[in-house]
């Protein structure tokens, strides 16, 4: 082998370790960028603690509520209103209808966005069913709320605020494999 086929091999594997390098890197910059920037519309998955944001004038804001399925997620998901309209300075509450239509127990986990991004330091939850991981039996149904406000800080441009909650399933499969069997045995035991 020649010099110049040595040197091109060398940094053809220096080139695969940066790139596998900087892959794990990524999401670390990928959210030191959206915090930085705003971008992405990402928020926090915890309520305030500040229960003292309500005030008595505030300007109205129109907030849409969308609701997407994960492609891998067979639930009926979606806002009981697509469209309210609110006041900032005012807490205010809307729920999103799910329903497991699968004949199987199931839990899934929401995850919110919310646009324009530089909206979303805005918003405080003090209850929000993204917060948590949502179980249902087989057919069961449920109204799901959040309880929102956004502060008087909010921008004059921002007349109108998306809300998007994507739904995943987060079930442990082999876990809810194992209770069931265990149930039978109970069951198959007492009779």
């Amino acid at each position: 082998m020649n010099e110049g086929s040595k040197k091109t091999i060398k940094l053809l594997c220096f080139s695969v370790l940066g790139m596998f390098t900087f892959s794990f890197a990524l999401v670390p910059l990928y959210d030191v960028f959206c915090e930085v920037t705003g971008l992405n519309g990402k928020i926090e998955l915890e309520a305030t603690t500040n229960q003292n944001l309500e005030t008595e004038i505030g300007r109205d804001v129109s907030i849409q509520f969308v609701s997407h399925n994960n492609e891998q997620m067979p639930w009926i998901f979606r806002p009981s209103e697509s469209q309210i309209k609110i006041q900032t300075g005012k807490y205010h509450t809307a729920t999103f209808y799910v329903k497991n239509p699968t004949n199987k127990r199931m839990i899934a986990q929401a995850i919110p966005s919310v646009a324009p991004s530089n909206a979303a330091s805005h918003l405080k939850k003090l209850e929000c069913f993204c917060f948590e991981e949502q179980e249902l039996a087989p057919g069961e149904e449920a109204l799901l709320p959040v309880r929102l406000i956004f502060d008087d800080e909010l921008p004059d441009s921002i007349k109108s605020v998306v809300l998007s909650y994507t739904i995943f399933d987060v079930t442990d499969y082999n876990d809810l494999e194992m209770t069931d069997h265990h149930d039978g045995h109970e069951m198959e035991a007492s009779l």
